[in-house]
């Protein structure tokens, strides 16, 4: 069964990283979940304004926001039950990353995409 990735911080614009993890995960075969609070469609995948509106559960999210959102979110990923935390570059300021680790999160501060043996620059 495919792992289920939360892009927190999923973008339209394929310039942004947060797009470019859409694809990257889909490539992989992961049951992506794009977290935009707009929700509608990114890459073709349906969209949710946040984790706590995902039915089911996520094995893992992997954040694409500055830094003062991406603090607020995490009490989000605590909530849902959410295990798995990448806190990507740019999303990894030391207060995010304390943060984290106060709701028990043992954060992964890596580029996911990397991280799941793709490349940021495959995906223009």
């Amino acid at each position: 069964m495919a792992r289920v990735v939360a892009v927190v911080g999923a973008s339209r614009d394929r310039r942004k990283f947060g797009n470019k993890a859409v694809r990257a995960f889909l490539h992989r075969g992961y049951d992506v979940l794009p977290i935009n609070p707009n929700g509608g469609f990114i890459e073709g995948v349906p969209a949710y304004a946040s984790v706590l509106d995902v039915p089911g559960t996520i094995d893992m999210a992997t954040v694409y926001l500055q830094p003062s959102v991406g603090e607020r979110v995490l009490d989000e990923l605590a909530e849902k039950g959410i295990e798995e935390v990448w806190l990507n570059p740019g999303a990894d300021a030391d207060r995010v990353v304390a943060r984290a680790r106060a709701l028990g999160f043992v954060p992964i501060l890596d580029c996911s995409i990397v991280g799941i043996g793709e490349s940021p620059v495959s995906y223009p």
